[in-house]
């Protein structure tokens, strides 16, 4: 029998080959993607997404070229999200506890890297007056808003490519000129867009550079990122059945209102999305892991945020309610969660370890006193969170039913089997 620690080190081996196999351009159809669904049943993707597709898995959209692409933190085998911890390379960039290593060895920001997976279904960034609260944007604090080029998704896309600690390029000219200087891209560029490129003035340069992030949108909006066959979409169309401890799992999720905010409604035609666009405090404590391998000063590295951002901004109605709102974080999809769980990390700072360390936390955040301190204890949400009441079985099995949620299922594959 194979114990838990050989299934980690070869997931973490299998990870390593992962991202040294992007040293070039890497080929989808290597990924775990549901080839047949996506070429046979639905055919290629449109000339957009298929540019979209290019740049997004292409290792030289970095500087230095050839170290990041968007696959790099965004892995497809991960749910599109990021790994646990993957050691550095010499041309290879890895994680550490959660955090995404940057086109430049040792550049690390501070929060996990969110899926990419359904984030198109994400609309643009706004505040309900009638419930008094922010939802939509992209990021973990909602600065994709939309406002950029008209997709949250989009405006998500272009961030990376000039941060200095993700793809780190100098200016929007130098992304654009990478794509100039490939034959292949202006062949699929003019396919795409039906014009030539051009990036001879300002004007020409910014609405190109949109036009990046909005191939990559349209390709993190097709089928192959958000393919909806998961066990759970099999059981709503009536295709096959939960077993008894993932069904009592679902009630359980509801019966502790985590569908308040992972909303297992459909929207018309939409299946659920489990998350309601909305932003939480939750009281999280901080990665000191993460931290402490930085040597970074953990009284210094508060991450305020939505409220942060909200007190940058030039909306004075906003910075008003920037205190209101520190520590909040966008409420993540549950699709896909548990992808590749046995190296991943969890929340938006990667604290947590597990799926099971996730509800456990949510379940006695107040009445374990092992949790360490939260961020932001005065906004943190007191409603439900912290006091769930669970047993251990119930927590156990919320985690099975939240194992149904990964895309990719098939009939006859038990994907609990021998795990709890």
């Amino acid at each position: 029998m194979i114990t838990k620690q050989v299934k980690q080190f070869i997931f973490a081996l299998l990870g390593i080959a992962f991202m040294a196999s992007c040293q070039k351009d890497i080929d989808v159809n290597h990924t775990d993607l549901d080839q047949s669904r996506i070429r046979g049943l639905n055919g290629k993707l449109n000339a957009k997404a298929e540019l979209g597709r290019k740049i997004y898995f292409d290792m030289n959209m970095s500087e230095p070229a050839g170290t990041l692409s968007c696959a790099s933190c965004h892995l497809p085998q991960m749910g599109f999200g990021g790994m646990g911890d993957v050691p550095t390379g010499l041309t290879t960039r890895g994680f550490r506890a959660g955090i995404g290593e940057g086109a430049v060895a040792g550049a690390f920001g501070g929060r996990k890297p969110p899926s990419a997976a359904y984030a198109t279904f994400s609309p643009a960034f706004t505040f309900d007056a009638i419930n008094e609260e922010f939802e939509g944007g992209l990021f973990w604090d909602g600065r994709a808003t939309g406002a950029v080029t008209g997709v949250p998704a989009a405006d998500q896309a272009l961030g990376p490519f000039t941060n200095p600690v993700e793809q780190n390029h100098p200016s929007q000219a130098a992304v654009l000129a990478k794509i100039l200087k490939d034959k292949k891209y202006v062949e699929m560029w003019g396919k795409a867009w039906g014009s030539s490129f051009k990036m001879d003035t300002p004007e020409e340069i910014a609405a190109n550079y949109k036009k990046i992030g909005l191939a990559i949108a349209e390709y993190e909006g097709s089928i192959e990122v958000n393919q909806f066959t998961s066990k759970f979409d099999a059981v709503q169309n009536g295709q096959a059945q939960f077993t008894a401890l993932e069904r009592r799992g679902m009630v359980l999720f509801q019966q502790a209102e985590c569908d308040n905010c992972h909303s297992m409604e459909p929207e018309g035609a939409t299946p659920a999305l489990f998350t309601d666009f909305s932003y939480e405090n939750i009281g999280l404590p901080q990665n000191t892991e993460f931290l402490n391998t930085m040597r970074r000063n953990p009284a210094a590295s508060l991450d305020g945020g939505l409220g942060a951002r909200l007190a940058r901004s030039n909306n004075p109605e906003w910075i008003a309610l920037a205190a209101d709102n520190m520590g909040a974080f966008k409420t993540p999809t549950l699709r896909n969660v548990a992808k590749g769980e046995s190296n991943k990390r969890f929340m938006h700072n990667g604290v947590l370890k597990s799926l099971k360390e996730v509800v456990h936390f949510y379940n006695t955040r107040d009445t374990d006193p092992t949790w360490a301190a939260p961020e932001f204890p005065e906004t943190m949400n007191t409603r439900r969170v912290g006091r769930l009441r669970l047993s251990n079985a119930d927590e156990d099995a919320i985690v099975v039913f939240m194992r149904t949620l990964s895309d990719g299922w098939k009939p006859g594959v038990n994907i609990n089997q021998g795990v709890l």
